[in-house]
C-alpha cells in the first residue's frame, strides 16, 4: 500500500470549520480553522490593510464575507493533500453544485504537480467527495461603484515589471500588490518609485503544524499559488477600490510540463485558470472588479526584449526559488537557466553574468538542465519557465550573434550546436516577436497598449 493510499484510510474526513475576523492597528485579520478528523487542526491567518474602511460594515457586507470565505477555499488546498482525505466538509460558507465542481476542478489540476511528483494517479471526480454544509453568508452584496485603476501582483521578477512600465507609458493609474514583502518585490517598487501608499501589502502565515507534519513524512508538494494571488488580490482590489486586477502571465504557462499530459506546474497562471476564474468572480464573488492577464497575449521573447529596456530593474529583479530567502540567483537551477537563455538575445552575455553571479552557459554540469528546457528530455523542469520552442529559439539566435561577432561560443552552445534541436531550430523562422495570443481578456485599451509596445518585428 502507497503511503497515498495509507493516509487515505487512516484520515477520511477533512473540514473547513469556520473562519474569524478581526481588527486590531487598521488591520483586518482573518484567522481560518481547518481540521483533519484524527491527526490535527490547523489555523493558517491573513492580514489585510484596512483602508479606510468602517469595520463593523465590512462585517455586514456580504460580498466582502463571501470574498474571505473563499479565500479559505483556497487556502486548504495546502492542508488537505497532507493527507488527502476522501471527504472534504465545507461548514464555513454554503457553496452550490456548480461552485463544488469548480472547486473540485482547480484542487485537481492545480495539484496536478503534486499527484505527479508522488506517483499518485487518480480520476478527477474520485479523488474527493467535496460536501457544502455550512449557511450563506448574511448582508447584503456591495459591488465596486466607480472602481478605477490597476492592481498589479509582483512577484520581484521580470514579468511584472514589464507590467508595471506599460501601464506607465500610458498614464495608467497603479499600486502594487505584495504578499509577504521581500527583497526582490520591495525593490521592485524602490526602482519603479512607487509612493508608500501605492504598495499594498498582504501577510499570509502558514500553520506550522503543516511544517511539522511535512517535515514528519505526511504527503507534500506544489499547490496552485497563483489561485491564492487570484483570490488575495480581489480582497486587497476591492478594499481599495480598484477595476482591474492586472496578472503578468504570458501564453507559455499554458503548455504543459510533462508532455503529453495535463501536468502543469504552472496551471494556476494559465489561460484556463485565469478564465474559469474570472468568470467565478462574475457570477459567485461579484466584486466589480476585473481580473486579467496583461502579458497573455505575449511570448517570453517579447516579454525578455521589453524588459531588456528596463535597465533599472536589472540589478535587482529575481526569480529564483532555490535563492529566494537570501534574495539572490542560486546560478544551478532550470529558473536561473531559463532567464538567462531567454535574456541572452537581448543583454550581452557579460552583463548577464554579472546580473546571475554566474556564468552558466559555461558550466558543464548545466548540460543535463538545459536539455530539460530544450526537450532533449520529456519531462521540463517543475518551475515557471517559457515553452520549449522558445528556449531552443533564443539559444539559437545567442550562436548566430556571437557567431556573427566572431566570439567563442560557451560550453554549453557549443554542446547544443550538436543537437538535433539546433539542426530544426536554427532553421526556423521565428515567430515569436510578432505573434499576439487571441485567448486573452484584455480590455481593448490594454490591448492596444500590448500590441503596439510588443508586438512590432
Amino acid at each position: 500500500m502507497s503511503l497515498y493510499q495509507e493516509l487515505r484510510e487512516k484520515y477520511h474526513v477533512f473540514r473547513y470549520r469556520s473562519y474569524e475576523v478581526s481588527v486590531e492597528n487598521n488591520e483586518i485579520i482573518i484567522k481560518y480553522h481547518f481540521e483533519i478528523e484524527g491527526l490535527s487542526e490547523f489555523a493558517p491567518s491573513w492580514r489585510f490593510g484596512l483602508a479606510g474602511h468602517d469595520f463593523h460594515e465590512l462585517m455586514e457586507n456580504k460580498t466582502f464575507l463571501d470574498l474571505v470565505f473563499n479565500l479559505g477555499m483556497v487556502e486548504l488546498i495546502s492542508y488537505w493533500k497532507i493527507a488527502c482525505p476522501k471527504k472534504v466538509e465545507i461548514l464555513a460558507g454554503s457553496l452550490n453544485e456548480k461552485q463544488l465542481e469548480w472547486w473540485k476542478e482547480l484542487y485537481f489540476y492545480g495539484l496536478g504537480e503534486f499527484f505527479y511528483t508522488n506517483g499518485i494517479e487518480l480520476d478527477a471526480q474520485g479523488f474527493m467527495n467535496m460536501v457544502s454544509l455550512g449557511t450563506k453568508n448574511p448582508g447584503k452584496e456591495a459591488p465596486l461603484k466607480d472602481a478605477k485603476g490597476c492592481l498589479v501582483p509582483i512577484g520581484g521578477g521580470k514579468d511584472s515589471v514589464v507590467s508595471v512600465e506599460l501601464l506607465r507609458s500610458i498614464g495608467e493609474e497603479a499600486k502594487c500588490y505584495i504578499i509577504n514583502p521581500r527583497g526582490a518585490t520591495i525593490n521592485t517598487t524602490v526602482a519603479g518609485k512607487f509612493a508608500k501608499e501605492d504598495v499594498i501589502v498582504s501577510k499570509r502565515t502558514l500553520d506550522k503544524r503543516m511544517i511539522e507534519l511535512n517535515a514528519k513524512g505526511f504527503l507534500n508538494g506544489h499547490t496552485p499559488f497563483s489561485a491564492i494571488v487570484a483570490f488575495s488580490a480581489t480582497i486587497a482590489a476591492y478594499l481599495h477600490g480598484l477595476q482591474y486586477i492586472v496578472l503578468s502571465n504570458e501564453a507559455s504557462a499554458n503548455e504543459s510540463t510533462v508532455l503529453g499530459s495535463t501536468v502543469n506546474h504552472q496551471y494556476s497562471k494559465s489561460f484556463k485558470f485565469e478564465k474559469d476564474f474570472h468568470e467565478y468572480e462574475a457570477e459567485f464573488l461579484k466584486t466589480g472588479t476585473y481580473y486579467f492577464s496583461l502579458l497573455r497575449p505575449l511570448s517570453e521573447f517579447q516579454i525578455a526584449r521589453y524588459f531588456a529596456r528596463c535597465t533599472s530593474y536589472h540589478d535587482i529583479f529575481r526569480s529564483c526559488n532555490v535563492g529566494s530567502k537570501e534574495d539572490k540567483w542560486c546560478g544551478h537551477c532550470p529558473k536561473c537557466m531559463f532567464v538567462f537563455f531567454i535574456l541572452s538575445p537581448f543583454i550581452s552575455h557579460e552583463r548577464l553574468c554579472g546580473i546571475f553571479g554566474a556564468d552558466m552557459v559555461n558550466d558543464a554540469s548545466m548540460i543535463p538542465v538545459m536539455e530539460q528546457l530544450t526537450g532533449v528530455v520529456e519531462e521540463k523542469p517543475f518551475e515557471c519557465v517559457g515553452s520549449r520552442d522558445e528556449v531552443n529559439t533564443a539559444i539559437c539566435m545567442t550562436i548566430h550573434q556571437l557567431e556573427e561577432a566572431g566570439e567563442e561560443l560557451p560550453v554549453l552552445l557549443k554542446h547544443y550546436k550538436k543537437s538535433e534541436q539546433y539542426a530544426e531550430f536554427s532553421r526556423r523562422e521565428n515567430h515569436f516577436f510578432t505573434g499576439y495570443d487571441k485567448d486573452n481578456l484584455l480590455p481593448e485599451k490594454f490591448a492596444e497598449l500590448v500590441r503596439k509596445n510588443c508586438c512590432m518585428a
